[in-house]
């Protein structure tokens, strides 16, 4: 037991060397918070707007090129990919609506603060943009090795980086700057992430069937994206609130993307969900009892 404890001990602290837990970047508790009444405060109200709005947007844009690759909408389709792009903007739009809406300039000042919040232990940095996708490569590796045939890794081009960090920077301002705070004051840092992840998969939907990818994978698209909800958390409150930092996390998906095998090839995905999954559900369980009484990142920042 005390050779046990020890281990513990010492893992833990590798985990606070690498990862900078002094200063502003402490590990997180993650661990849902008690509510003294059943009512949802105000802030988490003004999720249900945000999503709305976000769909709204997004939908209302990228739908009448779904529609016209169906047939149901006269035209070509390339037509409409200008409104199809614009699309990605949703989150960004919606966030900033809000803000400006509830608090003025100075909300939307708070907001974006959060781009800005760079100084954070590199380890941090390492973690977000590779970790996951390394994770991947070494998974399929062993696949390979085990009689596979196929990439060990799914990489972008120029372009489709550049569009990476733009849709990132665009999604993270809105997912994990706006909604998150909000929605884990009231709910607890883990469904809060549950609850984003399955709101963002939705949200996807239209690009999902643009691009040809099948929507009978509904259930490793969801462990992908409720696992990445998780694992972005734990990366935006250990990093109190750097938006950066998620923006960081979300590029690094588009860095290793499985989704470049389909529909060839579903088994990437399949471990590329687990991969996020697994890490997830790790960093809430693991940090959560390390995390104490440190608190969240403040919505008045």
């Amino acid at each position: 037991m005390g050779r046990t404890m020890m281990h513990r001990a010492r893992s833990h602290s590798r985990w606070r060397r690498l990862l900078g837990r002094t200063g502003r970047e402490t590990l997180p508790s993650l661990a849902p918070r008690r509510c003294p009444t059943p009512v949802m405060s105000s802030r988490a109200q003004g999720t249900v707007p945000f999503f709305l709005l976000t769909f709204a947007v997004t939908w209302g844009l990228q739908l009448p090129g779904v529609l016209a690759k169906h047939g149901l909408l006269p035209g070509d389709p390339n037509a409409y990919l200008p409104l199809a792009g614009l699309g990605i903007f949703g989150p960004l739009v919606a966030a900033t609506t809000l803000s400006a809406r509830e608090g003025g300039k100075a909300a939307v000042k708070r907001l974006y603060a959060g781009l800005l919040r760079w100084r954070v232990n590199v380890g941090w940095y390492l973690v977000a943009l590779v970790l996951p996708g390394a994770l991947l490569t070494g998974l399929l590796v062993l696949l390979n090795l085990a009689g596979r045939q196929g990439p060990i890794g799914y990489f972008p081009s120029a372009a489709a980086l550049v569009f990476a960090v733009v849709i990132s920077v665009s999604e993270e301002v809105g997912w994990r700057g706006y909604a998150l705070p909000r929605l884990q004051e009231r709910w607890g840092a883990f469904a809060a992430s549950t609850l984003i992840g399955v709101v963002w998969y939705l949200w996807h939907i239209p690009m999902f069937i643009g691009q040809g990818i099948p929507l009978d994978l509904v259930f490793v698209m969801l462990l992908f994206f409720t696992g990445g909800s998780l694992f972005f958390t734990w990366i935006f409150n250990g990093t109190r609130g750097s938006i950066l930092l998620a923006v960081a996390a979300h590029i690094g998906v588009h860095l290793n993307n499985s989704n470049r095998a389909l529909p060839d090839e579903v088994l990437p995905l399949v471990v590329h969900a687990v991969v996020y999954a697994g890490l997830g559900l790790l960093v809430m369980w693991r940090f959560a009892r390390v995390g104490g009484a440190r608190t969240r990142p403040s919505l008045a920042r």
